[in-house]
């Protein structure tokens, strides 16, 4: 029997995804007649390390797993469950995605103090988010109000909240809901509204590409669905080479006319491939100009990539470039 080391951050969200992706990786083990048993290893990563910066100006998407592929690439571990958001657009080589399973609510989510929404918000309300991408959308929809930059786990950004230092936090709604918090929401913005990060609400669960074993097993937890769209979006990203340094959104689904999306992903060659539509935004940090397009298409990549460059034809080029700078 192989036991399967798990490379995870400390975070309490960190640990308990991990944990729920092991208990249905044991499942799928036993309904499948696979020997494997899982052991947890945490791991310390810089993003971890250093909460005191935003991420956009210490490096973003890579600071969160940098430290955790390195040592999977030096067989200390197996496998490691990532926020598919915390995830680069391109993984070292030796390294892949081994399975995507089922996503979960890929919305934002608003946090006041007194659970009111956010156009209950009064002008001047202090809102925290460790995000350009929301913050950008943010002021978009709302120039009065001051959003000022927070960094934390969930829990201690929930803290900061309640100790009266902003009137209203912006959070991602799956990691609420893999916590068991989603209590504590006071309103879900829609996509229309405020577009995701790219994956998330999606896990990415990442190994080696040589290890022909455990893909095994991966490739029975892999949602096609979930695949698919994050598939479109990460190829969107990658063509605008994003991360959390620049304002960036993207959202894609598969069940463009309303049918079961089982039933989309697993139409026969003859009906036809499942049709994808993606919409991408890029945005200035303050929210003035936020560009949007969207494409549908039968090939995640061919739409990932379309967005992307509509979005440069209109000008994304020149707001990343002065982003980042």
């Amino acid at each position: 029997m192989r036991k399967i080391i798990v490379g995870s951050r400390q975070s309490a969200l960190a640990l308990t995804q991990t944990g729920q992706v092991i208990a249905d990786l044991e499942r799928l083990s036993e309904e499948h007649g696979l020997e494997f048993t899982f052991e947890v290893k945490k791991i310390v990563t810089k993003g971890d390390q250093i909460l005191d910066v935003t991420l956009s100006k210490v490096g973003g998407k890579g600071l969160f797993v940098k430290e955790i592929e390195q040592a999977m690439l030096e067989k200390e571990i197996d496998m490691a469950v990532h926020s598919m958001k915390d995830m680069p657009a391109v993984l070292p080589e030796g390294l892949i995605n081994g399975a995507v399973p089922q996503r979960q609510d890929p919305r934002d989510c608003l946090i006041t103090g007194d659970g009111a929404g956010l156009e209950s918000l009064p002008p001047g309300a202090r809102v925290g988010t460790s995000s350009l991408r929301r913050a950008s959308q943010l002021a978009g929809l709302r120039p009065d109000l001051v959003i000022e930059p927070v960094r934390g786990n969930i829990d201690s950004r929930l803290r900061k909240l309640e100790s009266g230092e902003y009137d209203a936090i912006l959070l991602a709604a799956a990691g609420l809901a893999r916590m068991g918090w989603q209590d504590r929401v006071s309103a879900y913005l829609p996509p229309e509204v405020c577009l995701p990060a790219v994956g998330q609400g999606a896990l990415g669960i990442e190994c080696r590409e040589d290890d022909a074993e455990l893909r095994q097993l991966l490739d029975l937890y892999n949602d096609p669905h979930t695949a698919v769209t994050v598939t479109a979006e990460r190829t969107f990203l990658g063509v605008l080479n994003g991360g959390c340094q620049v304002p960036i959104g993207a959202f894609a689904i598969l069940n463009e006319f309303g049918e079961e999306q089982q039933n989309v992903v697993e139409r026969t060659a003859d009906q036809g491939r499942p049709v994808i539509s993606l919409t991408g935004m890029v945005g200035t940090p303050d929210g003035s100009t936020i560009l949007k397009e969207t494409c549908t298409g039968d090939d995640p990549v061919q739409v990932g990539k379309e967005v992307a460059q509509r979005l440069i034809a209109k000008g994304a080029e020149k707001i990343l470039a002065e982003a980042r700078g």
